[in-house]
């Protein structure tokens, strides 16, 4: 009896083993999955940020102090930093990927240096009075990040960023109230639309 019971042993562990193993591999497999479809960019998060873009560009529009139209852009950029942010984390969540690994850390360290050099050049640019260079330097330095950040994710994220720059570029030598539109269209439209696109092919 006791031979049988250690032979029985002998059959049940290495069947225990490789039941183990199959499972490890399929969660392996899985988070691989879930890892290679994660953007590290929210759709539905990026067209919320668009459509108050838009609104910060109509409302900007308005203003006749250059002070005025700086508030309302930093508003949004701080209503959309939320947005996106938010929605990220929702993103993550949702498909049981770590915000801060894989594609989600490289994007954000492509994204964090351009935006924090946007951020300095702009009290700059403000205290020498140069406000229309503003929307170029915005629009540039953004596109930089998400091309940058993006480098690793699905095409459409370093297509967009390069939108961005290019939208920059031509803010650059237009005046203010050209680049308010530009950064309308940038921020607001672009952001819609590839926002949407990402949503729909990638998720959320």
């Amino acid at each position: 009896m006791f031979r049988d019971r250690r032979a029985r042993s002998r059959l049940t562990r290495p069947r225990v083993l490789r039941e183990h193993a199959i499972e490890d591999l399929r969660f392996i497999r899985e988070t691989m999955e879930r890892s290679a479809s994660f953007t590290a960019v929210p759709g539905w998060g990026g067209a919320a940020m668009g459509i108050t873009a838009l609104v910060a560009a109509i409302v900007a529009s308005r203003q006749t102090d250059p002070a005025a139209w700086l508030v309302i852009w930093l508003i949004e950029a701080a209503v959309a930093s939320a947005i996106g942010a938010w929605t990220l984390s929702l993103k993550a969540r949702a498909g049981r990927i770590p915000l801060f690994s894989g594609s989600g850390r490289r994007f954000t360290l492509g994204l964090c240096p351009p935006l924090v050099a946007g951020a300095l050049l702009t009290v700059v640019l403000y205290r020498a009075g140069l406000v229309s260079i503003l929307p170029g330097v915005w629009l540039l330095l953004y596109g930089a990040g998400v091309a940058t950040g993006g480098a690793f994710s699905v095409r459409i994220v370093p297509v967009m960023g390069l939108c961005f720059m290019a939208a920059g570029a031509v803010a650059l030598f237009s005046p203010l109230a050209w680049g308010n539109w530009l950064m309308g269209a940038g921020f607001g439209g672009l952001q819609v639309i590839c926002g949407i696109i990402i949503a729909r092919r990638y998720g959320g």
